[in-house]
């Protein structure tokens, strides 16, 4: 997880939230969410943690890179999405899996 969170910290994504997911859900462990400042941003987060995620247990699936308005990335045991703002307010993530909930940290 730690290399999810310094990879999205150096691409300069926003207001990163860490979901804990134990106990909600069998399909990963943690949900990150972030903030891209346009598509073009968006796009280039996403790859860089694409490229961050290359030689781990198994190469990540990504859906969204086609738009970039919301670039999923499934690394396995943590889930990434990676939103515009407009996209991210409209789809509220974090109080569908529990935002102010024990387990969601604001990270950044």
């Amino acid at each position: 997880m730690q290399t999810v969170l310094t990879c999205l910290d150096d691409a300069k994504a926003e207001d990163i939230v860490s979901i804990d997911l134990h106990g909600k859900t069998s399909l990963a462990d943690a949900m990150i969410i972030a903030t891209g400042r346009s598509n073009t941003h968006v796009g280039a987060i996403a790859e860089r943690l694409i490229g961050a995620l290359k030689g781990t247990l198994r190469a990540p699936r990504v859906e969204g890179l086609q738009t970039c308005d919301w670039v999923l990335v499934d690394a396995a045991d943590i889930i990434v999405h990676i939103f515009r703002p407009e996209v991210r307010q409209f789809y509220n993530l974090e109080k569908m899996w529990g935002s102010g909930r024990p387990g969601e940290r604001r990270l950044g």
